[in-house]
C-alpha cells in the first residue's frame, strides 16, 4: 500500500485519480477548494484539506499533516492545479497574467519544494506535474498559459536532475484539450469544440480518465529509471502533422 498526496483533488481528473488510488488500497490525502467535491472524497476514505494551493503555509501544512498521520511516509505527489485564460497579450492585464502564473507555476513550485523536503528524509518518492500541450506548441491566444506551463516543464526537468541521485523521480503529463469543467470555455459550443478538434491528429479530445490513468501509472507503476520526462497526451498534436 502506498501513500499519496493529490493537490487539486476537486478537479475532474483529481476526483478520478483519488477514487482509483483508494480502490486499490492506497492511502490518499487530497487538497482542493470545492467543498462538495472534497466531501465526496472524504466519504470514501480520503483525508481532505480545503485551501489554496498558491498559499505557502497551506501547502506546507498539508504535506506536514499528511506525514504526521501517515508516520512520515509520502510515496508520491500529484499536482493537478491549473487554469485556462485564452486572451491575446494586448487584451490581458498584467495582474491577470500574474494570476495565471501563480495558479499554474507558483503552486507547482510550492508543491515541489515542500514535498521534496520530506521525500529527502524518506529516501525518495515520485512527483507528477500537469502541464499542457500549449507549453510545446504555439497556440493562438495562449501566451499566459504557455508561459506558465512552459516554466513548469522546465522546472520539473531541472528538479529531476537535482534530485535524481536522492531517489526522487519527477515527471510531467502534458494533456491536450480534455473534456473537463476547466475546458468548458472551449467545449461549451459545438463550433469552438470542432475548431479545437480539427487541430488534433486523432480527431478527438481526451477523456479525463485517460489523464488520470497516466498520472496514476507515473505515481505507482512507472519504471524507476523514468524521470525528467514529459508525457504528451495530446492525440499527436505536439508531434504529428
Amino acid at each position: 500500500m502506498g501513500s499519496f498526496l493529490i493537490v487539486g483533488g476537486s478537479s475532474d481528473i483529481g476526483q478520478i485519480l483519488c477514487r482509483s488510488l483508494v480502490a486499490k488500497g492506497h492511502l490518499v490525502c487530497a487538497t482542493g477548494r470545492d467543498n462538495s467535491r472534497m466531501n465526496d472524497l472524504q466519504a470514501i476514505g480520503v483525508t481532505t484539506l480545503i485551501g489554496d494551493a498558491t498559499n505557502e503555509e497551506f501547502i506546507d501544512g498539508a504535506v506536514n499533516n499528511f506525514m504526521t498521520i501517515n508516520s512520515g511516509k509520502l510515496d508520491g505527489v500529484a499536482h493537478l492545479v491549473g487554469s485556462i485564460s485564452i486572451r491575446p497579450p494586448h487584451a490581458m492585464k498584467v495582474a491577470d497574467f500574474e494570476q495565471v502564473l501563480s495558479t499554474n507555476l507558483t503552486s507547482a513550485f510550492l508543491v515541489l519544494s515542500k514535498s521534496c523536503k520530506y521525500m529527502l528524509r524518506n529516501g525518495g518518492g515520485r512527483l507528477v506535474f500537469t502541464s499542457s500541450v500549449a507549453a510545446g506548441v504555439g497556440l493562438t491566444n495562449h501566451e499566459a498559459i504557455s508561459a506558465a506551463k512552459g516554466g513548469l516543464e522546465s522546472m520539473a526537468r531541472s528538479a529531476a536532475a537535482t534530485y535524481s541521485k536522492r531517489g526522487i523521480r519527477v515527471n510531467t503529463v502534458a494533456p491536450g484539450l480534455t473534456d473537463t469543467r476547466l475546458a468548458s470555455p472551449i467545449t461549451k459550443t459545438e463550433s469552438s469544440k470542432e475548431a479545437a478538434v480539427s487541430k488534433i491528429p486523432l480527431n478527438r479530445i481526451n477523456e479525463p480518465n485517460e489523464i488520470a490513468k497516466a498520472i496514476e501509472w507515473l505515481l505507482t507503476e512507472a519504471p524507476d529509471n523514468l524521470t525528467g520526462q514529459v508525457l504528451n497526451l495530446d492525440g499527436g498534436m505536439s508531434s504529428l502533422r
